[in-house]
């Protein structure tokens, strides 16, 4: 049976990690004009609950979403799913384990 694997983009809201093409910040021009072609579309799904838009991510269907979460920790959140569904042992930051190190108790 296939799994799917989802990323986590903000408020409960999950995205197909396999359907993501880009994560990019919303802040230059020609990204702009994007979600405003996507918003005339039809193309786009806010998933930012009125908040601060701080990433937006190209599917590959066309679809553009919007997320109040940064590009960086959705990039960090796809990277843990890639390594956890090798079988690859990660935390939840994907960067630091002190398993088997002394510890103050």
């Amino acid at each position: 049976m296939k799994s799917i694997q989802l990323v986590n983009i903000g408020f409960g809201n999950t995205v197909s990690a396999k359907r993501i093409i880009a994560v990019i910040s919303p802040e230059s021009s020609p990204i702009k004009r994007m979600v405003t072609e996507a918003r005339e579309g039809g193309r786009l799904i806010d998933a930012t609950y009125g908040r601060k838009t701080r990433a937006v991510i190209v599917c590959d269907n066309g679809s553009i979403v919007l997320s109040s979460v940064q590009p960086d920790t959705i990039a960090n959140r796809i990277t843990n799913k890639d390594s956890a569904a090798a079988g690859e042992d990660s935390n939840d930051y994907g960067e630091y384990s002190n398993e088997g190190e002394d510890t103050l108790n």
